[in-house]
C-alpha cells in the first residue's frame, strides 16, 4: 500500500512510499525534469511487492513539494537526496533516477560516493547536452523550453496523452498528469515554474557527465530507451558512461518511449531485481 507526506531537511519534499517493513534493500526513485514521483507508481509497487523499501520524491520545486526560488543546482538537489536518506535511516540504497533525475543520481554517486549500493540511469545519467552538434546556451535554452500549457483544459491535455502514448497503462497517465497541478476551474499549469526550469536546464548545460564518471564507485545500470532509429547522439553518450564508469551495465529498450518507467515498468522492473540481485 502506498502512503504519501512530507519530509522535513530544510525545505518540505512530499514523499510516496511503499513496503517500508520490507527486507530487501531499499530503493529511492527520482523523476526528471519537470515531472513528479508519482510517474514512478508502476515501478514501486512492483518493487514493493518483491520485500524492497520503496520512496518517490518530488524533487524541489515539483509536485506537491516546497518551491524555493533557488537552489536547483547539482550541488544543491544532490545534498537534498543525501538529506532524505539520512532522515529515512537508509545506509546502502539503490538510488535511481530518470532522465535530468539520472544525472541528478550521477552527481549524487560522484559526489558521495559510498552512499548507496548501486545506481540506477534511467534514460538519463549520461546526458551531454553540452554536447550537442552545435549547439550554444542560447538555442538550448530555446529548443527545450517548455510549451505554454498554462490554462490549458485538463480534459484536453490527458486526451492528448491516452491518444500519443496508447500504449501506457492508466496508472502511466494519471502520473504523468501529475506533473501539473489541476485547478477548480478545470484547467492546469505546470508545478515547476519556467524560471526555475531554466535554472535546471543552465545546471544540466554546465555539467559534463565524463568528469564524473571516474569519482562513481558504485555499479551503476544504465538504461537507455531507443524509437524507430538509433540516435548516434544518444549512442556516443551511452557508450562513453558505460566505458568510463567503474562498473557499469547496459540495457536497451527498443521501442520505447523516454519515460521507461512509465512505459515499460514491469521491465524496468525486473531489471532493477536482477541489478540488486547481482551486486549483492
Amino acid at each position: 500500500m502506498m502512503t504519501q507526506h512530507w519530509i522535513d531537511i530544510g525545505i518540505k519534499l512530499h514523499v510516496r512510499q511503499w513496503g517500508m517493513d520490507g527486507t530487501e534493500t531499499p530503493v529511492l526513485l527520482v523523476h526528471g525534469l519537470s515531472s513528479n514521483a508519482q510517474t514512478w507508481d508502476g515501478v514501486a509497487g512492483r518493487l514493493a511487492a518483491w520485500g524492497h523499501p520503496v520512496v518517490a520524491v518530488d524533487q524541489r520545486g515539483h509536485g506537491l513539494s516546497d518551491k524555493p526560488d533557488d537552489g536547483y543546482d547539482f550541488e544543491t538537489v544532490t545534498a537534498d537526496l543525501n538529506a532524505l536518506l539520512t532522515q529515512l535511516g537508509w545506509q546502502k540504497p539503490l538510488v535511481a533516477g530518470q532522465s535530468w533525475g539520472g544525472n541528478v543520481v550521477l552527481a549524487f554517486g560522484a559526489r558521495y560516493p559510498d552512499r548507496a549500493r548501486g545506481l540506477v540511469f534511467v534514460d538519463g545519467g549520461f546526458l551531454d547536452i553540452q554536447a550537442r552538434p552545435d549547439a550554444t546556451w542560447e538555442q538550448i535554452e530555446q529548443k527545450l523550453k517548455p510549451p505554454p500549457l498554462a490554462g490549458m483544459p485538463l480534459a484536453q491535455i490527458s486526451q492528448y496523452m491516452r491518444q500519443a502514448h496508447s500504449d501506457w497503462d492508466e496508472e502511466g497517465i494519471a502520473g504523468t498528469l501529475a506533473n501539473f497541478e489541476h485547478l477548480p476551474d478545470g484547467t492546469i499549469r505546470p508545478w515547476l515554474t519556467w524560471a526555475r526550469h531554466r535554472q535546471i536546464l543552465y545546471a544540466l548545460w554546465v555539467q559534463r557527465p565524463q568528469t564524473l564518471y571516474p569519482l562513481v564507485t558504485a555499479p551503476v545500470l544504465i538504461t537507455a530507451a531507443q524509437q524507430d532509429k538509433p540516435d548516434p547522439h544518444q549512442q556516443q553518450q551511452v557508450n562513453a558512461a558505460d566505458t568510463q564508469l567503474r562498473h557499469a551495465t547496459t540495457h536497451w529498450f527498443e521501442q520505447t518511449d523516454h519515460d521507461i518507467h512509465v512505459h515499460r515498468p514491469a521491465q524496468l522492473t525486473a531489471l532493477i531485481r536482477q541489478f540488486n540481485n547481482d551486486i549483492l
